[in-house]
């Protein structure tokens, strides 16, 4: 494979023309974004860089890492315009997110199709999160075909446009503004073929999310880990919190008295960041604090069948935290989901944050019993 800067994203020093490779990159001035590319194609508006429609294995390697939450947030492709087999100026034009997953899941469903690939800089979001955010935009839209020149490209007037995109795109303003049409297409690009095969006209399984067990757990890590990340401060203060006394540090009474406070601590996230999505719609309560909830008092209560002589203070915390904890961590899954919206967010938020700090509160003053004595 060889680097080319994308005409429409590449960033130039001098004036140069476009790399077409990165000892060409030095030469000309270009600052190349380092996205694989075969080739280029010459067209009215000129280099337009090529991509294929086969994923490699940094590719593979790359999804894996997003999706465990290594570097979801840094893992964009440069926004503009580029090319999918050998597409002419009656191919189609696709519009995508530029959040590199988002990205190779269109280029690879496209396998078999020349095609057009309008990439809009989302701040490297996916398509149906920079929706809602205000990146995979109207405005954005029209920016991007204006930079590009996309109606030297292409001779017709047709854009399409990811269903889950529809809620940031207005069609009219689109049409409005620069004589383009925009389609929206399937929920998945898995049915872009059969799409257009369809004659541009998505059926009813096209239109719908299914979100299944497969989709949930896929997203489960996202979930757990950030929250994982936590859990080193947490046990420190677990060990310290029953390590010192006030005779000093007494290591022995930090590792028995707190081990089964670090237990409780990862089958609180793990209930709540885990179980839950997997069993989220057998839970009652469409609350997501609620299903978090209760799955994590569940766990809590199975789980502290091992540890019966825990003095009653120290109960009433693990019955009191725990839970929270686990609510707190189904909570963060509703910007993963398909079960809610952004007004029902809101207002589960306003009443979730006001129980988290009485249930924090009430939870202190059980440790606060504890370390005097009396229960």
């Amino acid at each position: 494979m060889i680097y080319l800067c994308i005409m429409a994203g590449a960033e130039k020093t001098n004036g140069g023309s476009c790399c077409a490779s990165e000892s060409a990159s030095a030469s000309a001035g270009c600052r190349c974004p380092q996205n694989e590319v075969s080739g280029y194609i010459n067209t009215k508006a000129g280099l337009i860089a090529k991509t294929s429609a086969q994923l490699y294995r940094n590719d593979y390697w790359g999804e894996i890492k997003s999706r465990l939450s290594a570097f979801r947030n840094n893992y964009a492709v440069v926004a503009g315009l580029y090319a999918v087999g050998e597409p002419s100026e009656d191919s189609d034009v696709f519009v995508s997110a530029n959040y590199k997953l988002s990205f190779d899941k269109l280029r690879s469903a496209l396998a078999g199709i020349s095609a057009w690939i309008l990439v809009l800089d989302t701040k490297g979001v996916n398509v149906w999160c920079a929706a809602g955010k205000g990146t995979f935009s109207t405005e954005e839209l029209i920016k991007k075909i204006s930079e590009t020149n996309i109606d030297l490209v292409v001779r017709h007037k047709k854009l399409i446009v990811p269903q889950l995109g529809a809620v940031g795109i207005s069609a009219y303003k689109v049409l409005k503004a620069t004589g383009f049409r925009v389609l929206f297409g399937p929920v998945y690009a898995a049915d872009i073929v059969a799409y257009v095969n369809n004659g541009y006209k998505a059926t009813a399984q096209m239109r719908t999310i299914r979100f299944n067990i497969t989709d949930r757990l896929v997203l489960t890590p996202m979930e757990m880990l950030p929250i994982l990340k936590w859990y080193p401060v947490y046990a420190a203060a677990v060990l310290i919190f029953f390590g010192v006394h006030g005779t000093g540090i007494v290591f022995r009474d930090a590792f028995y008295g707190g081990a089964p406070f670090l237990f409780f601590g990862l089958v609180s996230v793990f209930a709540g960041a885990f179980m839950t999505p997997v069993l989220l719609p057998f839970i009652p309560f469409r609350a997501f604090s609620l299903k978090g909830w209760m799955v994590g008092l569940m766990a809590v209560f199975l789980a502290i069948q091992s540890f019966s002589a825990l003095p009653v203070s120290l109960k009433v915390f693990v019955y009191l935290f725990f839970p929270a904890v686990s609510s707190f961590a189904a909570l963060q899954f509703t910007g993963s989901t398909t079960f809610t919206g952004m007004s029902g967010v809101k207002k589960e938020l306003k009443y979730a944050v006001f129980a988290y700090v009485i249930i924090g509160v009430a939870s202190l003053i059980s440790l606060i019993i504890y370390k005097s004595g009396v229960l």
